[in-house]
């Protein structure tokens, strides 16, 4: 249990520490979009500001951690929603278009936040429950579906790596899996899979953020916030922004924003951490699956903690050659 002396932030600024960096999120995407524009201040600048953008909502999980977000579970949380931000700026501006909101996503967007952290603010520590059959029966479920959803994810991570090689690449692999997972009996199976993951997923992360959890742990749940946030934005991006009312294919040209790109346009930018954070944790969170797994059949922490970091190494590797395909890397 964490102490007053444990903690390194008082509770009011552990509790509004992630929604002020949330809000500033998108301001460190503007910065970098002007830093790249012509005598914005150069490659540098740009990355600095790029590098700012991905470091607000990952602070957030250091928020998290026990100290950082005080022995609170309001805090806590609020912290890991810090971590969504990036699908969540993805998901507010495809709303705001599709409803025509007169109100610019930039500006709609702290008045989410400013919300969120006076709900939280208002939200009370809630003593941890032991651990009951439905839950585990949850959790079971939520491992097995993971397992099933592995075919997909995959193949939708090497699909992606191909765009190092080159659009055309992309496009031959991807109408190979569409054969599968598009089809009138897998697609309809899989939506339910990943909204299921979804739903058993926040009441897993709710539950088991309402104590103190270690580094791995926090991870654990960190990582499956970002994914059930990711998932629901990719989803209504395509199936309702894209295929419903826009009536456009999910290609390469509307993953990588063409004809603009990623990082020329100022509203594709958001983009770039969006996806790249997907990649990472969508990787992280089997990793860490895993180890919980390793140590449940009594494989040593030491071993069952090398493989893990490797798998966070992995993944950090994956992620940036997926970024940068997309961003118009070839090899």
């Amino acid at each position: 249990m964490t102490t007053e002396r444990d903690r390194i932030l008082p509770p009011s600024l552990a509790l509004w520490s992630p929604v002020v960096a949330a809000i500033l999120y998108p301001w460190g995407l503007r910065a970098f979009h002007a830093a790249v524009a012509p005598g914005g201040g150069g490659t540098v600048v740009a990355v600095v500001w790029l590098a700012v953008a991905f470091a607000l909502p990952l602070s957030c999980l250091a928020l998290a951690l026990p100290g950082g977000a005080s022995s609170e579970a309001p805090a806590r949380r609020l912290a890991f929603a810090g971590l969504t931000a990036p699908p969540l700026f993805v998901l507010v501006g495809v709303l705001a278009g599709l409803l025509h909101s007169p109100v610019e996503d930039i500006w709609i967007w702290p008045m989410l936040w400013i919300a969120l952290g006076t709900a939280a603010s208002f939200g009370k520590a809630s003593e941890p429950a032991p651990e009951t059959q439905p839950m585990t029966r949850l959790r079971i479920a939520h491992g097995v579906s993971a397992v099933l959803i592995l075919l997909f994810v995959a193949f939708h991570l090497f699909n992606h790596l191909t765009g190092l090689i080159g659009p055309d690449v992309h496009a031959r692999v991807m109408k190979f899996g569409r054969v599968v997972y598009r089809s009138r009996v897998i697609e309809p199976v899989l939506v339910i899979l990943l909204l299921f993951q979804v739903s058993g997923g926040v009441q897993l992360a709710w539950r088991w953020s309402a104590r103190p959890l270690d580094l791995a742990k926090a991870i654990q749940v960190g990582s499956g916030a970002y994914l059930a946030a990711f998932i629901l934005t990719h989803m209504n991006s395509a199936f309702v922004s894209a295929r419903a009312v826009h009536k456009i294919q999910t290609d390469w040209a509307w993953a990588t924003g063409a004809p603009e790109g990623l990082l020329a346009s100022a509203w594709n930018i958001r983009l770039v951490p969006h996806y790249a954070l997907g990649a990472f944790f969508v990787v992280v969170h089997l990793v860490c699956g895993l180890r919980q797994v390793l140590l449940a059949h009594g494989v040593r922490r030491e071993l069952a903690d090398r493989a893990w970091g490797a798998g966070l190494a992995g993944a950090a590797a994956l992620s940036a050659a997926i970024t940068a395909g997309l961003c118009g890397v070839r090899i």
